[in-house]
């Protein structure tokens, strides 16, 4: 960690989407003692220039290695270096010079760069679920054997990681991750099988990229939340439970042995979970909104339709199997949210590709780390053939 009286130095892998532009949002506010270190972006090289001459970060990586000149004539006046390419993200992941990693890369493409900082003993401030659905065992024990903290992005697994502060001596006897449901809450198969891509990206609470977006309509989201936690929390499948919860201001819930919940509130804002990742143990002030129960006359819960949701209901069975099905369901997914992003299958075409792939791709009881790889090859290679893609 940085020296007190030093500012804290951020890595954010994924500066250009939603939860790297909010994290900016967060360090612009908070600049005496937050700056920005690492930025890296994948294709959007106009919006990675603008944030590389506002923060001055040591180094930017753009993964489209055909912008790589655009980026470093745009800051040649600076002193900012400039990579490019896949493996530039492992490269500039194994610098010294920063004290924390945002991953905020979409999907299976974290993965490398997110290792390569836990095995550096850094902080791991984790929004890329997939990191730990594709290979959380092996993330965790790197993370042990190289004391790397892993503090949690994502608002429910924030929520848990907040009521388990003080609580290490009280087992848990389960959490509840909380769904707001996304947009077509309470739509039967009838509807869905209608819906466009426009539609599915309006989710009635929070401001998220295209992809999640997509994976909450699907519930597929809250699967994936259950296979994090498992690894995050050291979990048995059965001690983790979903409930509905529309209005997004219960974030999740732990209950104790006797039987005790304790959960963490708070309105639907993606910066107040990246603020205390990036703070943490600190608490830093903000001028967010506040809430106020007088505008919320009443919070509601209900189970999951896991009948008309199939995918959360897949991620399930992912989950208590182990091994590489998580994988798998996480490579067929991408592969599909992609396709139904792209106007090539319909939205319930999802569901089928995803379990047309778990079907196919051989089981793994306990992969290597480059298992885990053929397999996310496997898996999207004949979710793609599936699709005629």
């Amino acid at each position: 960690m940085a020296e007190e009286g030093q500012k804290r130095r951020i890595a954010i892998f994924g500066s250009t989407g939603s939860i790297g532009t909010q994290a900016l949002e967060v360090i612009r506010a908070h600049k005496n003692v937050l700056e920005a270190e690492i930025l890296t972006a994948q294709t959007n090289a106009d919006l990675l220039i603008k944030q590389a001459l506002e923060f001055l970060p040591n180094a930017v990586v753009i993964g489209d290695e055909t912008k790589y000149e655009q980026v470093k004539d745009a800051l040649s006046a600076t002193s900012i270096k400039v990579f490019a390419g896949e493996n530039a993200l492992e490269e500039v992941a194994d610098f010294d010079t920063y004290e924390v990693m945002l991953t905020a890369i979409v999907g299976f493409a974290g993965l490398k760069s997110t290792l390569k900082g836990v095995k550096k003993g850094k902080v791991i401030a984790l929004s890329n679920k997939e990191t730990l659905v594709v290979a959380g065992d092996i993330v965790m024990q790197q993370a042990f054997e190289n004391r790397s903290p892993i503090i949690p992005v994502d608002s429910e697994h924030s929520a848990i990681f907040q009521c388990l502060i003080g609580e290490a001596r009280n087992p848990i006897e389960k959490i509840i991750l909380t769904a707001s449901g996304g947009p077509f809450l309470g739509k039967k198969p009838n509807f869905l099988v209608n819906v466009k891509r426009d539609h599915a990206l309006q989710h009635p609470n929070w401001s998220m990229g295209a992809k999640i977006s997509i994976d909450s309509a699907t519930l597929m989201n809250k699967g994936l939340e259950m296979i994090e936690a498992k690894w995050l929390f050291n979990l048995k499948p059965e001690q983790i439970e979903v409930v509905v919860h529309p209005q997004s201001i219960v974030h999740s819930l732990v209950q104790f042995e006797d039987g005790s919940l304790k959960a963490q509130m708070g309105l639907p804002d993606m910066k107040l979970p990246i603020q205390y990742a990036l703070g943490f143990p600190e608490r830093m002030k903000n001028d967010f909104p506040r809430f106020n129960f007088k505008k919320y006359p009443s919070l509601t819960f209900e189970e999951p339709d896991y009948k008309t949701f199939r995918n959360l209901g897949l991620a399930i069975d992912a989950l208590k199997a182990g091994g590489n099905k998580a994988c798998v369901l996480n490579a067929a997914n991408e592969i599909a949210v992609w396709a139904f992003l792209k106007n090539r299958i319909g939205f319930l075409d999802i569901t089928a590709v995803v379990e047309k792939t778990m079907d196919k791709i051989s089981f793994i009881e306990n992969p290597t780390l480059e298992e885990y790889y053929e397999s996310d090859g496997e898996a999207r290679n004949f979710a793609a053939s599936v699709m005629k893609m």
